[in-house]
């Protein structure tokens, strides 16, 4: 049995349309007009115990939308959901136990209280074992190094020692599917990396089940093997990363430098000009081109300097969701 099993699933949701100004608020309120927004279509896929898998969409895509799905926090409009068995609007106790739903702007720690409190209030609504509580928490403070901050008023922490401790708040009962919806967004270069570093670690610790939705796609690439893409609503790639970039990074990226006698012109030879500025160009060279490419720039000694690289993976989702559009 999967760990999640999503089939056909679709969720609508009925949103009131209204005139700008007044007396579109007075004609709204006499007489509601509502259109139907279809926020996820007919997807469907299977999740198997101990993946971590990518979540990535746009803006708008359904992919919140659909971990709320999961976790039971919405209905479905049809089809069929089920995780561990059971199915999440149920909102069964055992179920809620299992399951943990991490949101990088929601929090759930107490402002003026230190994050130990709200460890302890969960402790208490999950009814956990004092002698696993503790190891449990000894453990996560350890990974996150959160030793020192326990007992300091939530408002008084950074952004990325908050974000840890609602990780901790999350993970005290030991769920063993965890839902990521954005947890490193807001957070610097180094914190970021930390973050990715405690989820594979627990990912490996607890052989938890996970699914991360990011727009930042270092998240992606350093964490998971297979990713999920879905835009408006609907499914686009269920497989592999590395198929996904195989699929669609059909171009590589060549930077040159050069004296200035090289025209625009003779760079157009060799593929499309993405940015320009002053005597350096960035190319986007289809395969074909490469060796010609390559075969240029080492014979012309007006280049001052050149690479050839793999177009980054947020610009190979970005050609997904434009050929959606």
């Amino acid at each position: 049995m999967s760990a999640i099993s999503v089939q056909h699933l679709s969720k609508n949701f009925k949103v009131n349309k209204k005139e700008a100004g007044f007396v579109g608020s007075i004609k709204s309120f006499v007489n509601r007009k509502y259109e139907t927004v279809e926020a996820v279509k007919d997807i469907s896929f299977e999740i198997e115990e101990g993946e971590l898998v990518g979540f990535i969409g746009p803006n708008g895509a359904g992919k919140t939308t659909t971990l709320k799905c999961l976790s039971g926090l919405l209905y479905p409009t049809s089809g069929e959901v089920k995780v561990m068995g059971y199915t999440p609007q149920e909102r069964q106790h055992a179920f809620l136990k299992k399951i943990s739903l991490v949101m990088g702007q929601k929090s759930q720690l107490w402002w003026n209280l230190p994050p130990l409190e709200t460890f302890l209030l969960n402790k208490e609504i999950y009814e956990i074992k004092e002698s696993e509580f503790k190891t449990t928490l000894d453990a996560l403070v350890e990974m996150l190094d959160l030793k020192d901050i326990l007992k300091i008023q939530t408002r008084k922490l950074s952004l990325g020692q908050r974000m840890k401790c609602e990780l901790v708040a999350s993970l005290l009962h030991r769920p063993s599917i965890l839902f990521l919806d954005e947890p490193t967004i807001g957070l610097d270069v180094v914190m970021q990396d930390i973050m990715r570093d405690f989820v594979q670690e627990y990912n490996k610790e607890f052989n938890a089940t996970i699914i991360l939705t990011s727009h930042y796609m270092k998240d992606v690439e350093r964490l998971c093997r297979r990713v999920i893409v879905i835009d408006k609503g609907s499914l686009l790639f269920d497989g592999e990363l590395s198929n996904l970039i195989k699929n669609y990074r059909n171009e590589k990226l060549g930077k040159i430098s050069t004296d200035g006698t090289v025209k625009e012109k003779e760079m157009k030879k060799f593929g499309k000009i993405s940015k320009k500025k002053g005597n350096q160009f960035e190319i986007l060279i289809p395969q074909k081109n490469i060796s010609h490419f390559a075969g240029f720039v080492s014979e012309n000694n007006t280049v001052l300097d050149f690479s050839i690289e793999d177009i980054p993976i947020e610009d190979v989702v970005g050609q997904i969701f434009k050929g959606n559009e």
